[in-house]
């Protein structure tokens, strides 16, 4: 079970843990993960403006560099697998965006959105299957109540990511069972953080952050899983004092499940 890899930035600096820990469960679950080469930033944020191909040119770089390999690309943080899966999808979609991305390109290396884009939680789901996955599970994790957080990134918009249910996503929750855990269903769990504010207006991302945890903490949760290094950052850092609970990748417990950790 091989897959062309993409990292990104931030898991070669702040979120060293998300993707050690996703590394070391894979290598326990047979998931050979082949890091791109020579890949480059993603961009970090989806660019709006239709006439904005050259924040675009990156992933379709790693996109290309995937499909000479003959896998599908697995990413890991949210931000990044948001950007380029939406990206992918403007290659296969828009014949515009396609034309003027591929006026970059060398005529023979054009791309026109062929890479299947999977994250990692799909792989376990959809690749490994939760119940094999439970199978290779030497720690339960018997006790712990731990409460998903998707976000934005990785549900919307749901045309496009398909990731799951973007009202009601399960794939982390399952992905807790499996583990032995006991998932803990709370009201803010598919909404914003307000990580990508906390610049400029603090205090929201500070009251978003609270509400979320705050809303967590309340339904019985012993901690909080996430798969984004921006949400991890914003959960930890502006979350009102009174309210914390302790933030930690989903791949951290999984390594701790599989006995990798």
């Amino acid at each position: 079970m091989t897959f062309s890899y993409y990292p990104g930035c931030t898991l070669k600096t702040k979120a060293k843990d998300l993707d050690m820990y996703a590394r070391r469960s894979a290598q326990a679950l047979g998931i050979d993960m082949q890091e791109l080469a020579e890949w480059q930033c993603c961009g970090a944020v989806y660019p709006q403006a239709k006439d904005e191909i050259a924040t675009k040119l990156s992933s379709v770089r790693a996109l290309m560099s995937a499909r000479d390999a003959g896998h599908d690309l697995m990413t890991l943080c949210s931000a990044c697998h948001h950007v380029i899966k939406r990206v992918n999808n403007d290659m296969a979609t828009d014949t515009d965006i396609r034309m003027k991305v591929n006026n970059y390109i060398k005529p023979e290396l054009e791309y026109s959105g062929e890479t299947k884009v999977v994250h990692y939680l799909e792989v376990l789901r959809d690749y490994v299957g939760f119940d094999e996955l439970a199978k290779k599970v030497v720690n339960p994790l018997k006790g712990k109540k731990i409460a998903a957080y998707y976000g934005c990134l990785l549900l919307r918009p749901g045309s496009v990511m398909q990731f799951d249910d973007a009202e009601n996503p399960s794939i982390m929750e399952d992905l807790i069972k499996a583990m032995g855990a006991t998932p803990v269903l709370y009201a803010n769990r598919n909404e914003c953080c307000g990580g990508y504010v906390t610049l400029e207006n603090r205090p929201t991302a500070q009251r978003r952050a609270t509400s979320v945890v705050s809303s967590a903490k309340a339904a019985g949760a012993d901690c909080i899983i996430t798969a984004c290094p921006l949400c991890m950052y914003n959960l930890d850092a502006n979350c009102d004092e009174s309210q914390k609970l302790p933030i930690i990748y989903f791949t951290e417990l999984l390594a701790e499940a599989l006995g990798v950790k």
